[in-house]
């Protein structure tokens, strides 16, 4: 049976889609833009802060479903700029630093709000 997830730390979803979904022991996030939940928007700064803001958004969803950043089994990164991989790839360590998950991480044309990042992950409850 489908759960819908709901982070009451995650920003709001802008569109008809949830934080997330639970099926079993897997969760399924939605991606997580780099969206300051107090402040309203895109958090100011570069890749580095965005990359930060996107995975504190995922860690919220996935604490919500009964996951956290350890249980992780792989996650799908989209970048508005290749050239951001190294500085994205720093930040991206300090949360995933032992068992690194599976991961894809290209470049697309564009984001929604016109983002640096986007993260989202395919995970297991504890």
């Amino acid at each position: 049976m489908t759960k819908v997830i709901t982070s009451k730390s995650a920003p709001d979803a802008i569109g008809p889609y949830s934080h997330g979904n639970a099926f079993g022991e897997l969760i399924f996030t939605s991606g997580q833009l780099p969206v300051c939940k107090e402040k309203g928007g895109i958090v100011d700064g570069g890749i580095a802060e965005q990359s930060r803001q996107s995975l504190v958004n995922l860690r919220s969803v996935l604490e919500a479903g009964g996951g956290d950043m350890d249980t992780v089994l792989k996650t799908t990164c989209y970048l508005a700029n290749i050239e951001d991989f190294a500085a994205f790839n720093a930040v991206y360590a300090d949360f995933f630093k032992t068992e690194c998950p599976a991961r894809s991480c290209f470049a697309v044309k564009d984001l929604p709000m016109g983002a640096l990042v986007e993260i989202e992950a395919i995970a297991h409850r504890k």
